[in-house]
């Protein structure tokens, strides 16, 4: 069972958003259960960390209150900010109150909820018992589908490098070519990423410290280089030299052709520019 005590003490915005939100939710009768999830449910939020909110609504209200939640955050607050948005068919609403407190609410129905969350969560209310034993299990990608991900990174970082990078360098573009340069050093925290946990989905920077373990990034520091042509040069030597140390590895792993004739060509080239 994931379910786990918060084991921290709230920030006073937090503790009294989170009161005021169970509060709401046990007066609202289409509410069946809440429950919070986040950083403060693992035990680890800090004052710095949102506040990560879940209810279940009964199916027959779910259409009503997911039309009204604007109204029903209002009653936690005036928000300065609000607005929804949707991660793999689940509703989520983030809104930020006048005092800083930041908040995101995950909404589920009765029938179908698991979705809403990843790990550890802490019941906040439930009045028919739906979350006793309720499990909320890592997200997994399918392995066909993550060896094509993989597939396509490998590939396609030499035409990135080519094209998006060297390209706008060669055209005195700068910016574009910075630009280039930061897609290239994502595509390599990505497959660290990917290197740790090949199963997971790989989202760039958000949260790598919770799955790279410190210095495996650090090569890359140098890389974060000032807008000028030479610096710039040098660290997109920088970033092949720590593409090839992971994508070689994955591409032998998980048996896929690595490009080294495109990797000569677009590396060729990139010598030539200096």
């Amino acid at each position: 069972m994931d379910r786990q005590g918060i084991g921290v003490q709230l920030p006073v915005n937090i503790q009294s958003t989170l009161n005021r939100f169970v509060a709401v939710c046990q007066a609202d009768e289409r509410v069946v259960a809440a429950f919070l999830s986040g950083s403060f449910a693992r035990g680890a939020g800090d004052a710095y960390s949102d506040l990560d909110l879940n209810v279940i609504i009964t199916d027959a209200a779910y259409d009503n209150f997911f039309a009204g939640r604007a109204a029903f955050i209002r009653q936690l607050g005036e928000p300065a900010f609000l607005e929804d948005f949707e991660i793999g068919g689940a509703d989520f609403v983030f809104f930020t109150f006048a005092d800083g407190t930041e908040c995101e609410m995950g909404l589920g129905r009765e029938s179908r909820f698991a979705h809403l969350h990843v790990g550890p969560y802490q019941i906040l209310l439930d009045h028919t018992g739906i979350l006793a034993g309720a499990h909320f299990p890592p997200l997994e990608v399918a392995p066909a589908e993550q060896t094509e991900t993989l597939r396509r990174m490998i590939h396609w970082f030499w035409h990135d490098l080519s094209h998006h990078f060297m390209t706008p360098m060669a055209r005195g573009q700068l910016w574009s070519a910075f630009g280039g340069l930061e897609d290239l050093r994502r595509t390599c925290v990505n497959l660290a990423r990917l290197s740790e946990r090949f199963s997971a989905e790989a989202e760039g920077y958000e949260k790598v410290e919770q799955v790279v373990p410190n210095g495996r990034l650090v090569p890359l520091q140098e890389t974060c280089c000032p807008l000028e042509h030479e610096h710039m040069l040098q660290a997109a030597r920088v970033i092949v030299r720590y593409y090839e140390t992971l994508a070689l590895p994955l591409a032998h792993v998980h048996g896929l052709v690595y490009p080294t004739e495109l990797a000569r060509v677009v590396t060729d080239r990139l010598e030539r520019m200096s």
